[in-house]
């Protein structure tokens, strides 16, 4: 099968279209034949340095939407031709930039007939990770005030629409031209980042999402309300936090999503209902995952990325 691997860190120019052995599903696991991958921030940290992940070749990629090929022994949940998207095990289940995959069964979700899989496979480990933070974490109810940073982005535009769809009052921060775009996915403010201090803007609420740690994470505890709840996806660089959140009585939490059978089926359901669409800001075919890594380090990206894989021959180099 074809799959996108490397030998090494690097700029996008170290990721090469390999030729690797098809993988073979184990006890519990499914082969999911790929039809989209959403490729997100993790992906190109792993791909420049040393992250979670050790030795080479390493094929990246988290999400995954197809069709199921086959089942390993003991799986009940699927059966082969089943449409299903979700989550590889985060971060050593890594491998969805290939023609198939296997993963545990429970990783995966059906996917909704309301989404073609270029959307499904944008939303896995976004949308897992706002849900983690925003339902599991914070539990969010109707009436909380929630802020989340880049609001714009891949897990904030996603964690706009499952707040607003628990019935939250969302705040989000984004670049100037990207208002209208945070608004339409239901936000009830926007605050421009480089013009306004969310610090003096905003108060009161009960949940921060901060996707982007450092000064932001830091400042974001001075508008939670006591008995409020931070919820970072990067680690703290403040040593003084634990203190400072204590004085103020608000819980600190530092996330990394987790594959999640149940979360995924609440995503499904979302979805299916309208509550939650990704947007997606450019699709590449699987021979292109260096052009969606460079467009991902921009920085400017609304939404998501996602390669797609049609299963045609291609002018592969063959990998060990």
């Amino acid at each position: 099968m074809r799959a996108i691997s490397q030998d090494t860190h690097g700029t996008p120019d170290v990721l090469r279209e390999v030729v690797v052995p098809r993988p073979v599903p184990g006890p519990g696991q499914i082969l999911v034949a790929v039809r989209a991958a959403g490729v997100n921030p993790t992906d190109w940290k792993h791909r420049s340095g040393p992250l979670f992940l050790d030795g080479f070749p390493l094929v990246l990629g988290w999400d995954v939407s197809g069709v199921v090929e086959s089942v390993g022994f003991g799986v009940t949940v699927f059966k082969p031709g089943d449409e299903v998207f979700g989550m590889l095990p985060y971060p050593f289940g890594v491998g969805s930039h290939a023609e198939y995959v296997t993963a545990p069964a429970r990783a995966f979700a059906h996917k909704p007939a309301e989404l073609d899989h270029v959307q499904a496979g944008a939303l896995p480990l976004a949308a897992l990770t706002a849900y983690q933070a925003i339902v599991d974490t914070a539990q969010v109810g109707p009436g909380r005030r929630v802020l989340i940073h880049a609001a714009a982005g891949g897990v904030g535009h996603l964690a706009v629409q499952i707040a607003k769809a628990r019935g939250a009052y969302v705040i989000g921060t984004a670049s100037a031209p990207k208002h209208a775009f945070v608004r339409s996915l239901g936000a009830d403010e926007v605050l421009d980042y480089r013009t306004t201090d969310f610090a003096e803007a905003v108060q009161d609420v009960d949940m921060v999402l901060d996707p982007l740690s450092g000064d932001t994470r830091t400042r974001s505890l001075d508008v939670l309300r006591p008995g409020g709840t931070l919820v970072s996806l990067l680690p703290p660089t403040d040593p003084d936090e634990p203190a400072r959140a204590a004085a103020r009585g608000v819980r600190v939490e530092t996330l990394l999503v987790e594959a999640d059978h149940a979360g995924m089926n609440a995503i499904a359901a979302l979805a299916a209902s309208g509550a939650l669409r990704p947007h997606i800001e450019a699709v590449f075919p699987l021979a292109e995952a260096a052009k969606a890594h460079a467009l991902g380090e921009t920085g400017r990206t609304t939404g998501k990325l996602v390669l797609t894989v049609d299963g045609g021959p291609a002018g592969a180099q063959t990998g060990a």
